[in-house]
């Protein structure tokens, strides 16, 4: 069985494929020659810094130059510490900042852990929709150079929570990841994970796209893969390294308060590959990505496996 169509275009240089996902109408195109361009030049990795001048998320200033939460507390977890964002874009929406450092060479498993268990604590009283979002350095989104998780919660969910509640609601099983991840283990686009299920998305929403099916529901649990999670996505991280990435997007989608205990869709995290920085400050999303939202992307999913690192 399959989830998605592909149709091949062949030209004088190139070969280009259209993918369509069935169950929510999602579609991409893959140009492997686009990557030739030379638009994502390797760089050096961000630099470890403790302090710098105005960051207002350095520890001698974020008691200061952020509020607390109504009941007048940051919540506080190992390294990080989170409020509520002072320039909101959904109902509830709050900042989780990573390190205590301004930038670290690598990220452990304690401060990814504990960051989105925080994450995850500011946004359980609030009924609708919850996600944990991360865009890491500029040229992915980031405001700010200093690491960050942002989480986010509407009445109603975003467009690619909305398309996978609707596809799962259509399935026999009543939830359309345990279909896909069915379908996908042991293939060639099946990464790794037991607890959490990793593989190349074949219809990519950007860059390398990867995801994660975990065996959970709502945000209230995710605290017990916390750790399992967070070792994840450093492998995934080092993945995009090798690649020379180290800019990338990240969203965990979850469902909302009281729904079903056995039915409905699973929790999932999607990750992309994004440009590097550079002194041209050049972006990979153009009207194709934005506006038609139709992301063109430059790496077949079959063979992200071959550079994972380890």
């Amino acid at each position: 069985m399959s989830f998605f169509s592909i149709t091949e275009i062949t030209t004088p240089r190139t070969t280009i494929q259209y993918r369509t996902e069935f169950a929510t109408g999602l579609s991409c195109r893959i140009s492997p020659l686009r990557g030739v361009r030379g638009i994502n030049p390797c760089s050096s990795p961000p630099t470890y810094q403790y302090e710098t001048p105005d960051c207002p998320f350095c520890r001698s200033r974020i008691f200061t130059s952020t509020e607390a939460f109504q009941n007048g507390d940051w919540i506080c977890r190992g390294e990080s510490v989170t409020f509520p964002n002072l320039y909101p874009f959904a109902d509830c929406h709050t900042v989780t900042v990573i390190t205590e450092a301004h930038m670290v060479h690598h990220f452990s498993e304690r401060q990814l852990s504990d960051a989105l268990i925080a994450s995850a604590e500011s946004l359980l009283d609030y009924s609708g929709y919850p996600s944990i979002n991360w865009n890491f350095l500029p040229s992915a989104g980031a405001s700010l150079l200093h690491p960050h998780l942002q989480g986010i919660a509407d009445r109603r969910p975003t467009t690619l929570c909305r398309l996978y509640l609707e596809a799962s609601a259509k399935t026999l099983s009543g939830d359309y990841f345990d279909d896909v991840s069915y379908e996908e283990m042991g293939g060639p686009r099946h990464l790794f994970g037991e607890e959490i299920f990793w593989y190349a998305n074949p219809v990519p929403i950007g860059e390398c796209e990867v995801r994660g099916i975990l065996p959970i529901r709502e945000i209230s649990d995710l605290s017990s893969y916390s750790d399992t999670l967070a070792r994840n996505l450093i492998k995934i991280i080092g993945l995009y390294r090798s690649l020379g990435s180290y800019a990338f997007n990240m969203g965990i989608f979850f469902q909302k308060k009281g729904s079903p205990a056995d039915d409905g869709m699973r929790a999932f995290c999607s990750m992309i590959a994004r440009i590097n920085p550079n002194p041209a400050s050049i972006s990979d999303s153009a009207f194709m990505e934005r506006i038609h939202r139709e992301p063109v992307v430059m790496t077949l999913p079959e063979t992200i496996r071959e550079y994972l690192p380890f």
